[in-house]
């Protein structure tokens, strides 16, 4: 029999498994953006990127300028830039350009999908705890070897090595948790893990914009990833110790078709019209969100350079988003319990529709309108990645549900992260912020009409009530029993326009 002491521990068990693999994604994700915001800072240090002619001056404005730094095509021109006596401009290094774009997206997004389907395979067959241990550890050291880095190459090279060990925190940790809450719960959890994209995402920000600032131990830029290696290391031991393997439930409609002996193969599970929908409709608001991702500080700091942005950034994906995040799951969950798993379905069609207006509004209004207006988009917006995680894995079966979530996610992110790629040659023919409008506010709403339709093609109505079928791992043939038991943040900087947006997306 268990202590009170034991059984009071036992109800707090959850919630904090819940936490570790939470702020093990938020790491993750954390080392992932991290380049988008220090990239100039880093590009100067190791030498690579663009060399370009950039304001730089902390008594003037962009306003007060008599000729604009960004005109100027080479170094004498642009250092001969001056007002009342002061020059204003600066010939360096800007973090951006082809060597950026290979570093933040194809490095990075080539290895994380890769490696993402291998190690959802692997976690339907070996015990999942000691794999994300596994893959938290191999991202916090390269978060930490990338601050010790002398050449551009051992960058790249990072990266690819921390992608290879974050793409196993999505497939591996939602198996996790549809094993250790039912249904009621499952979306609600599943979408407080999901905002670890947005949570990373948001504290890149202030992290990247400040702290290098402080030039600790003389360190620059260095620090930001020194720090976060070393808490990515304490919760890679923390989910070592102290996180069990769960055993493996069936869930979803699984429970109702337990009598169908035959085993489908995973070709057949992938290529389900609705799977294929949803994927589709994933990856298009993929897009949306990364496009933003990828563009904002890009977009904030080119259109609006007189204002410090960053801490509202934050603010808004970390705070509203994580709101909106919680607020989708609990109502998801909700609705699920009385109509089934269409009504998740259409939770994200209807939160997609509301957030594109505003998502429209954050690229078209000067900064006080454009953070209101992103507050609200995120609230709405970011309900999504939680919920269309819950519905793959209530209509997938358990022994193929890892699997499922490699492969999905391997679409999603080569879709949803390449496609912004477009916005820079948009932009030259029609302009930045109306590029930003169509990749960004536009596929939300392509979006929502995606999730809309694929709506139709979920099972309507609860669930039949069914005991909950725990299946230890020797039972299913797919698994065997391991002892015992979901760039980076900028765009290279255009030319030729006149005087924005998980993005995830994963946010």
């Amino acid at each position: 029999m268990l202590t009170p002491v034991t059984q009071k521990l036992n109800l707090f068990y959850k919630p904090y498994a819940v936490a570790i693999v939470t702020l093990g994604y938020v790491l993750g994700e954390l080392g992932h953006y991290l380049i988008g915001v220090t990239s100039k800072a880093t590009a100067i240090d190791l030498q690579y990127g663009d060399i370009t002619c950039q304001f730089n001056s902390t008594t003037l404005s962009t306003i007060e300028l008599p000729v604009q730094c960004e005109t100027a095509n080479n170094s004498e021109t642009c250092e001969s830039l001056e007002l009342n006596g002061t020059r204003y401009c600066e010939w360096n290094r800007n973090g951006l350009g082809l060597d950026y774009q290979i570093l933040a997206g194809p490095s990075f997004i080539a290895v994380f999908t890769i490696m993402g389907i291998l190690l959802g395979i692997a976690a339907d067959k070996f015990n999942r705890v000691r794999l994300l241990t596994i893959c938290t550890f191999v991202f916090s050291v390269a978060i930490i070897l990338m601050g010790s880095v002398k050449e551009y190459w051992q960058l790249v090279v990072l990266r690819m090595l921390a992608a290879a060990g974050e793409a196993g925190c999505n497939p591996l940790s939602t198996g996790l948790l549809s094993d250790w809450f039912t249904e009621k719960k499952r979306a609600l959890v599943m979408s407080i893990f999901n905002w670890g994209i947005y949570g990373g995402y948001g504290i890149a920000f202030p992290v990247g914009r400040y702290v290098p600032q402080m030039n600790a131990w003389n360190l620059g830029w260095r620090v930001c990833y020194y720090a976060a290696g070393i808490v990515g290391l304490i919760l890679a031991a923390l989910t070592g110790l102290t996180i069990k393997e769960p055993e493996r439930t069936t869930i979803g409609e699984e429970t109702t078709n337990k009598q169908n002996k035959k085993k489908d193969s995973i070709w057949k599970v992938i290529t389900q019209p609705r799977v294929l929908l949803l994927c589709l409709a994933a990856s298009i608001r993929h897009c949306g969100g990364m496009t933003f991702a990828y563009n904002c500080d890009l977009f904030y700091r080119d259109y609006f350079p007189d204002y410090d942005l960053g801490w509202w950034l934050f603010v808004v994906t970390i705070g509203i988003g994580s709101i909106g995040v919680v607020v989708g799951g609990v109502v998801s969950d909700k609705f699920v319990a009385k109509m089934g798993i269409r009504s998740r379905v259409a939770v994200l069609a209807i939160s997609q529709l509301i957030a594109t207006p505003f998502a429209f509004g954050s690229v078209y209004f000067s900064p006080t309108g454009a953070m209101i207006t992103l507050g609200i988009s995120y609230f709405f917006a970011e309900m999504w990645f939680g919920i269309v995680f819950a519905i793959l894995v209530e209509i997938v079966p358990l022994s193929m549900r890892s699997t499922t979530i490699g492969i999905f996610l391997f679409v999603m992110n080569n879709v949803g992260g390449n496609l912004p790629i477009l916005v820079e040659p948009t932009s030259k023919a029609i302009g930045y912020r109306e590029a930003l409008y169509i990749y960004y506010a536009g596929f939300y709403l392509i979006s929502s009409i995606l999730f809309f339709l694929t709506m139709f093609l979920m099972p309507g109505g609860p669930a039949p009530k069914s005991p909950t079928n725990n299946v230890e791992a020797h039972d299913n043939s797919s698994f065997v029993n391991d002892q015992g038991k979901v760039s980076t943040l900028e765009l290279p900087r255009l030319t030729g326009r006149t005087s924005n947006g998980f993005d995830n997306s994963h946010l």
